[in-house]
């Protein structure tokens, strides 16, 4: 082999031992328990093994003593570190290791603050461990809670809710929880019904055409805006009732006075007009529409504007296939118009549990027809073909609950 070769040979080795060393070195500082001491011991290694090398190469029959000096304090020093390799297999399975530890933050210090009412103290404990961890969820939560619930400062809760939702990286179950939050603290402690339709209508905002958006625009919907309805002690109006009830010569029957239908599917068009989203009064409406006036179109055309949203969860969809084959059966409809509907069912996922049930609702499906046949009412009195009723249809660009 040519001198060319061996010198290249170790260079290439040369360089191996210094990168194993460097590695070494870098690993057992990075690790150590006292970095400042570890990289102490590794220098003053290193000094002792050069001038082990020296004594060996030109000190001659002292070389034997001086290496005998240098070993002395080198056992004192790495006895411990190599006892403790050889046990590391065993007291890792209890200790972990050499594995890191995830940094996180802890909130128990200001926990116990918060219980034994130092609210102000448990607000800088939490900002202290913000600092380090600014986009934590857990911190930011607590936080705006004691300002909400303990320091009654809706402002500055509302403040700290806003700046978890603005922070990138959260998933979106968390902003759709805080701003919950927030709107039931604005509900519960501000009596703010205007402020708590804000939060949830930012949900809407920042998760169009999602589940999210759907039950927060549920919740919205019925939301009420009577400031006595937020009252924890409300007041009822008792009317007088009959005196000497048991005097009377006639006999009185009490019944609960009904809403008319025209004017109960009038309040639910006017519903649905300010709250398209609202899923529980288009169902109202639909159910309405059959039972007072049977008219399974104008129900067929509530529950289809629900079923036809492709962003509705299968479960609902289900739901409204189902009602709208109760609305079918209900009305006289015939045996195929049934049977479609529920077929649709059994198209959307065959192995659903949904579908089974469909499958064997149409194995009887002919009996039920019959025996509601059977035991159909005859009504009396004709009503006008459109009833004075329109249809609640979505607004343009506007998906419908």
């Amino acid at each position: 082999m040519s001198l060319k070769h061996e010198i290249l040979r170790g260079t290439i080795l040369l360089v191996l031992v210094v990168s194993a060393a460097g590695w070494f070195v870098v690993r057992r500082v990075k690790f150590a328990r006292d970095p400042g001491a570890m990289a102490s011991k590794l220098l003053i290694t290193a000094l002792m093994l050069a001038l082990i090398a020296y004594s060996i190469w030109f000190l001659g029959p002292l070389g034997p003593f001086v290496i005998v000096a240098c070993a002395i304090p080198l056992s004192l020093m790495w006895t411990p570190h190599l006892g403790a390799a050889l046990a590391k297999p065993l007291t890792g399975l209890y200790d972990g290791g050499d594995e890191v530890a995830e940094l996180r933050p802890f909130y128990s210090i200001a926990q116990a603050k918060q219980k034994r009412g130092l609210y102000a103290e448990a607000i800088m404990e939490i900002e202290k461990q913000l600092g380090r961890f600014p986009t934590d969820v857990e911190g930011q939560m607590l936080m705006a809670r004691i300002q909400a619930e303990n320091l009654d400062d809706m402002d500055a809760a509302d403040a700290t809710i806003q700046r978890l939702v603005a922070q990138p990286g959260h998933p979106p179950g968390s902003m759709v929880g805080a701003l919950y939050a927030l709107a039931d603290w604005r509900l519960k402690f501000s009596k703010d019904p205007e402020a708590a339709r804000a939060a949830l209508e930012r949900i809407v905002q920042l998760f169009p055409e999602t589940e999210y958006a759907r039950d927060a625009a549920q919740r919205v919907a019925h939301l009420t805006t009577d400031p006595s309805m937020l009252s924890e002690h409300k007041a009822f109006a008792v009317p007088q009732g009959v005196r000497s009830m048991g005097l009377l010569k006639v006999p009185i029957h009490f019944q609960p006075k009904e809403a008319e239908p025209e004017k109960q599917a009038q309040a639910y068009l006017d519903h649905l007009e300010q709250h398209p989203l609202d899923a529980e009064a288009r169902e109202k409406l639909a159910q309405l529409y059959v039972e007072s006036f049977s008219r399974l179109d104008l129900a067929s055309d509530q529950l289809e504007q629900m079923i036809a949203n492709p962003n509705h969860p299968a479960r609902l969809i289900v739901r409204w296939l189902n009602m709208l084959a109760d609305c079918q059966v209900r009305c006289g409809a015939n045996y195929e118009t049934v049977r479609a509907t529920l077929q649709r069912i059994v198209d959307m996922n065959p192995n659903f549990a949904a579908a089974e049930q469909a499958r064997n609702r149409m194995a009887v499906l002919k009996l039920e027809l019959k025996g509601q046949e059977k035991g159909q009412a005859v009504k009396l009195g004709v009503y006008e073909q459109n009833v004075g009723l329109r249809v609640a249809r979505r607004r343009p660009g506007q998906d419908v609950e």
